[in-house]
């Protein structure tokens, strides 16, 4: 299997952008779906427009090679092609959780029996606590009013399922694009047809999905959707996320109201009346966070150069790959742990999920002491996510015998089972 690890790798076509990005020596990164390696193009972004700071002070607003004042709807335009938005629908601002606040509060507007938010239990947490807090707002019990449609193997959801609890109750509809902890995929398509065929509102969070697979949420119907900029789209730590409005959805007011969102010509006319821009924008709160977003501009030149729809063959290919070498050098019967990612291309995102409940934290330490970066997830499960902008199938390969050798060798005993602050 090796072998085929070094034929595959002199075959990629996008071999290439590899040398583009800073590796940490002497390690093997498969961690891109909680935090994207640095780029030579993002770096020189931030560079440029920490120059522009430097020499141009105030003037960068409105004469920075790329107008700050303007960025905000240059990168959501830039990236427009990875999620299928037309012009106006995707803006680059605040944080995915942020974001949430100020979709939801537009969306969710319960009326008669229509009362109650349906999301999932396997979301992540933040997403939950938003949607509590935005039933809050209404003057509701979230106890009653959020509905979480359950898993079906501990680990992934049934997208009939969830069809079959949008009710005359639901007001809105709220899941992720793809599962965090197993990476199953939910079909987007199929769900934003059912949920309008029952006249409900849907979005999603995309933060797992964007920059591995490609989303076409205009032709789709969605209604909203936010997503963070910082795992596959290797903007950095806590890097601005973007936030997405279908046309449709334009004339709609923001309840979450702030200067940025202003009619930008209009901005600094300094009324009290709020004048909202009629497209994405208009659903920004403050100002943007220049210096932090700046990467995102020479991370995006990378992924639109390689191609959202190249990427998502090679993030196939690639833990495909993975699926094979897990299946035959370490197959559950023997050594314990499962798959919980389903198998099929078209319900699986860019990460490959293990499970264990009794090995699988001090194995995930065992690989990181080998210089092997992938990462943990409670309760059970490690996340191996090979990214198909940097990572090799030589480096699928060595992962998989770093594991036989760790379970063979039962070196993983020299670890705790406790967990550091982020695992």
């Amino acid at each position: 299997m090796e072998n085929k690890a070094l034929a595959l790798d002199k075959n990629d076509p996008l071999a290439g952008f590899r040398s583009r990005f800073y590796i940490p020596e002497n390690t093997i990164y498969v961690d891109g779906n909680s935090l994207g390696l640095l780029s030579t193009d993002a770096e020189d972004s931030l560079l440029r427009v920490l120059d522009e700071w430097k020499t141009m002070g105030i003037k960068g607003w409105l004469q920075g090679e790329r107008p700050w004042f303007y960025f905000a709807e240059q990168i959501g335009e830039m990236a427009s092609d990875l999620v299928g938005a037309k012009p106006g629908e995707l803006i680059f601002t605040g944080t995915t959780t942020v974001n949430i606040h100020a979709l939801v509060s537009t969306f969710y507007n319960p009326k008669g029996k229509r009362t109650r938010i349906l999301a999932d239990q396997l979301n992540f947490p933040s997403d939950i606590y938003a949607l509590q807090g935005q039933i809050k707002q209404k003057g509701l019990d979230p106890k009653k009013e959020l509905i979480l449609a359950p898993d079906h193997d501990g680990y992934n959801l049934n997208e009939d399922t969830i069809v079959s609890m949008m009710t005359d109750e639901t007001a809105l509809v709220y899941l992720p694009s793809v599962l965090y902890a197993s990476g199953q995929l939910l079909d987007m398509e199929y769900l934003t047809k059912e949920a309008h065929r029952r006249n409900i509102p849907i979005g999603f969070d995309c933060s797992h999905s964007a920059g591995a697979v490609p989303h076409y949420f205009n032709k789709w119907g969605v209604d909203f959707a936010t997503f963070c900029s910082y795992k596959y789209l290797n903007g950095g730590p806590g890097c601005t996320a973007f936030l997405y409005i279908n046309e449709k959805h334009f004339h709609k007011e923001p309840m979450t109201p702030g200067w940025f969102g202003y009619v930008k010509e209009k901005q600094f006319d300094m009324n009290l009346n709020f004048d909202h821009a009629h497209h994405a924008g208009g659903w920004q709160i403050s100002s943007p966070g220049v210096l932090g977003a700046s990467t995102m501009e020479g991370s995006l030149n990378i992924i639109n150069e390689a191609g959202i729809e190249n990427i998502r063959h090679k993030s196939l290919k690639i833990t495909g790959f993975l699926k094979t070498l897990l299946s035959q050098m370490l197959p559950e019967k023997n050594y314990g742990f499962t798959m919980i990612t389903p198998p099929e291309d078209h319900r699986r995102g860019g990460h490959i999920a293990l499970a264990n409940s009794e090995k699988a934290l001090r194995v995930n330490e065992a690989l990181k002491e080998r210089g092997i970066v992938p990462d943990f997830r409670a309760p059970d499960i490690i996340r191996i996510a090979p990214v198909a902008l940097y990572n090799t199938f030589e480096d699928v390969y060595n992962v998989v015998i770093a594991l036989k050798e760790i379970l063979d060798n039962k070196t993983y005993l020299q670890f705790t089972n406790r967990r550091s602050p982020i695992s």
